[in-house]
């Protein structure tokens, strides 16, 4: 596997393991409560831009690569409604992709690289 595609499928590992460790100690398990917690939803978003950053830096090196990653294509979309349309962000919106798209996406990563 290419080593720069490698070093970014782990950029979005650690990510989603952000993620996961964040609503783990904010004991959060739903979108009713994600909605209130400021702080947590900054860094969730921050880092599910990370990832969809991390995807198309894989995808501009080899295109074919997104048959490896089919979650993330969600992924890279939300990152561009969060830098471009940060308005039209729902609580909900994201939520889904954290309960949804994100494990699935984890699951296509440990596929990958094995870990």
């Amino acid at each position: 596997m290419d080593k720069k595609i490698e070093k970014w499928l782990y950029d979005v590992q650690f990510a989603i393991a952000e993620i996961n460790g964040f609503l783990s100690e904010e004991n959060v398990t739903s979108a009713q409560e994600y909605r209130y917690k400021l702080m947590l939803k900054r860094a969730i978003e921050r880092n599910l831009e990370i990832i969809g950053e991390a995807v198309i830096r894989i995808l501009k090196r080899d295109a074919e690569f997104l048959g490896n990653l089919p979650e993330a294509v969600s992924i890279i979309g939300l990152r561009n409604q969060i830098i471009h349309a940060y308005d039209g962000i729902s609580d909900e919106m994201i939520w889904s992709i954290l309960s949804y798209h994100l494990p699935k996406l984890e699951i296509q990563l440990k596929k990958l690289i094995g870990k």
